[in-house]
C-alpha cells in the first residue's frame, strides 16, 4: 500500500495528471477564445475557460473505471489547487481564500451540471445560453455564445472518440485547441 501511495507508481500518476492538466490549461488559453469569440480576458474569464475545459475532460471520463477514476480525481484536485494558488497570487488573504474557494467550487459544479445536461440532450441553444449566462453575464446579447457552444460541441465529440489508453498515458487533444 505505501509503495502505491508514495512510490514510483504515485510519481508516475502525478506526472501523467500534471501533463494532462497542462494540456487542459493550454487549450483554455487559446487566443481565439479571447480575441475571436469575446471571452473576457480577465481572471474570471480565464477561470471560466479552464473550468469549461476541465468540465469537458471530466465529461469524457464519465463511466470510466479504475485508473481513469483516480486520474479524474487527481485532475480535479489539481484544478482546485491551481484556483487556490491563483487567488493567493491575486492578493486574497488567507482568511478570504476558503470563502472564495467555496464560491468558485459551487460555480464550477453548477456549470458542469448545466453544460453536461445541454450536451447530453444535444441542446445547442441551452448550451449557448448556459455559456452566455456564466461567461458574459453582463452582456445580455453576447454574440460569442453560439460560436463557443459550437466549439464546445466539437471538442466534446472529439474527446468522446479519444482512446482511453492515450488519455491514461497523459495525452489529450481538444480538437486542435491545444496546438
Amino acid at each position: 500500500m505505501f509503495k502505491r501511495l508514495f512510490g514510483t507508481e504515485a510519481r508516475k500518476n502525478r506526472a501523467i495528471a500534471h501533463a494532462l492538466y497542462e494540456q487542459i490549461v493550454a487549450a483554455a488559453r487559446q487566443p481565439e477564445y479571447y480575441s475571436g469569440i469575446g471571452v473576457p480576458d480577465t481572471p474570471i474569464g480565464r477561470f471560466e475557460m479552464v473550468s469549461l475545459h476541465m468540465f469537458l475532460f471530466l465529461h469524457r471520463m464519465r463511466g470510466e473505471t479504475g485508473a481513469a477514476t483516480e486520474l479524474s480525481q487527481q485532475l480535479t484536485d489539481m484544478f482546485f489547487e491551481d484556483v487556490d494558488h491563483s487567488l493567493r497570487e491575486l492578493g486574497i488573504g488567507d482568511m478570504g481564500v476558503p470563502k472564495r474557494m467555496k464560491k468558485l467550487a459551487r460555480m464550477f459544479y453548477g456549470r458542469t451540471s448545466s453544460y453536461g445536461a445541454a450536451l447530453d440532450d444535444s441542446d445547442s441553444g441551452a448550451l449557448a445560453a448556459a455559456l452566455a449566462r456564466n461567461i458574459c453575464p453582463e452582456d445580455t446579447d453576447w454574440s460569442g455564445a453560439a460560436a463557443l457552444a459550437r466549439r464546445v460541441e466539437t471538442i466534446n465529440e472529439h474527446l468522446n472518440k479519444a482512446d482511453i489508453d492515450g488519455i491514461l498515458k497523459g495525452r489529450i487533444d481538444f480538437a486542435g485547441a491545444n496546438s
